[in-house]
């Protein structure tokens, strides 16, 4: 069953048009610059008109985007499941972020690969499939990856502490805007942040950092002129939020929505709420599943992202594996981009149930599904060692960690991991003390 029957999509269009206009110049025509410009207005004035199509009010009466009409659409909750730090706390925290770097670092070097690549790329290697360690070679070894790393970093022969990820900046930046603005942090104060410390951002996550250097305040800056509203971005963003509110996920699905509202809206929003709910359950609870159960009650329940995660957990016991969890996104989301939230939610959860208590597996699994793979495997790395712990993650995974996790954040250094751990439980326990 499909989720959605998108029309036939407009296709390679822009390589059309220019492929005409090349074709024109070099047989000598007049003209070309000024049709070019015609057809830009045209196309501009179309997708503003097509921006512009009314939403359907009921669905949007069950996706509002305010916290106050958000909490009052969730179904009845456990909220808090704990208001003091566990004795095993900095074990599960180093669990987590140890959990998220590995299954980031996994799926980096693969992000956005199908799954036939990806196979393809492991029989060309000799390195099993799914893995069980990380890729023994990067395709195109020399090419740099997001400023401060170059693919082959992702690899166990030459990497020498944990390479660059947005994905794991992201997490360093929420650190940072919690230690400088404290836990009632604004959507205004992570505005601020992001102008000071990201010097690119991807999709949504680009739109709404061009718009905060153009001057538009940072609660409308994700709303402007952005296609990817319900994208994958600001549930990357979820693990400072549930590691600096454990066992709140409540607190957790506040902060979350505080940042995500910079650069997204409604499901782009929810699944950010989601995922930091459920990392800060994991703290609490003996099995991820129930982490992620608990999650669905801090989002609104009609909402699609709601719909689709209870429709990934019921599927979730009959997952034989990446094949058969590729096929099911596959039949359901045709059409939607890999960096799409709905899909994600369901390889994050799917990858979690497949892997159980084998940490191996699960990252393994989910960098094999696909779609954005880097996402769903750190994703679930952080829930798998909120969890279960640091010791439950076989030290292949860290050996080559060094005590540094890179970064591309403007004026810092590597981030020490032992440090890091340091400072994320400084703000739980202010977290959990007011």
């Amino acid at each position: 069953m499909k989720l959605f029957d998108y029309p036939d999509l407009l296709e390679n269009w822009e390589q059309t048009i220019n492929r005409y206009a090349w074709q024109k110049i070099e047989f000598g025509a007049e003209g070309v610059a000024e049709k070019l410009s015609e057809i830009e207005a045209l196309l501009k004035r179309k997708v503003a008109e097509l921006d512009a199509l009314p939403n359907d009010p009921e669905l949007e009466k069950a996706e509002p985007d305010d916290l106050p009409s958000i909490l009052a659409l969730r179904p009845e909750g456990r909220r808090r499941l704990l208001t003091a730090l566990p004795d095993d706390f900095r074990d599960r925290l180093e669990g987590a972020w140890l959990g998220r770097c590995a299954g980031c670092t996994l799926g980096s070097i693969v992000e956005g690969w199908t799954v036939q690549r990806m196979q393809d790329w492991a029989a060309y290697l000799g390195d099993p499939f799914p893995l069980v360690d990380y890729w023994s070679q990067a395709e195109q070894p020399h090419l740099p990856r997001l400023k401060a790393s170059v693919r082959h970093d992702y690899t166990p022969s030459k990497m020498d502490g944990v390479p660059s990820d947005d994905d794991l900046n992201y997490t360093q930046l929420g650190l940072l805007v919690l230690e400088e603005y404290g836990p009632d942090f604004t959507i205004e104060d992570m505005g601020a942040a992001w102008v000071k410390y990201l010097p690119f951002a991807f999709t949504a996550e680009g739109v709404a950092l061009e718009n905060l250097r153009n001057g538009v305040p940072a609660a409308q800056a994700g709303g402007l002129n952005n296609p990817c509203l319900n994208w994958i971005g600001a549930d990357i963003r979820s693990d400072p939020w549930g590691y600096a509110a454990p066992g709140w996920p409540e607190k957790a699905a506040e902060f979350a929505w505080r940042d995500a509202m910079i650069s997204h809206r409604r499901n782009g929003v929810y699944a950010a709420m989601y995922f930091s709910a459920a990392i800060a359950a994991a703290f609490a609870v003996d099995d991820p599943m129930d982490a992620l159960k608990i999650a669905l009650e801090e989002i609104p329940a009609d909402s699609i992202t709601a719909r689709e995660i209870r429709w990934a957990l019921d599927l979730a016991p009959s997952i034989t594996g990446y094949q058969d969890a590729a096929a099911r996104v596959a039949e359901r989301y045709p059409g939607l981009w890999k960096s799409h939230s709905f899909q994600n939610n369901a390889l994050t959860i799917w990858g979690l149930a497949v892997g159980g208590d084998d940490y191996t597996k699960v990252i393994g699994e989910t960098v094999s599904m696909g779609q954005d793979n880097d996402c769903t495997a750190a994703t679930a790395g952080s829930i798998f060692g909120a969890v279960y712990g640091k010791s439950a993650i076989p030290e292949h995974w860290t050996r080559n960690f060094n005590n540094k996790v890179a970064t591309y954040l403007n004026g810092k250094e590597p981030f020490a991991i032992d440090d890091t751990i340091d400072r994320f439980v400084a703000q739980a326990e202010r977290v959990l003390a007011g």
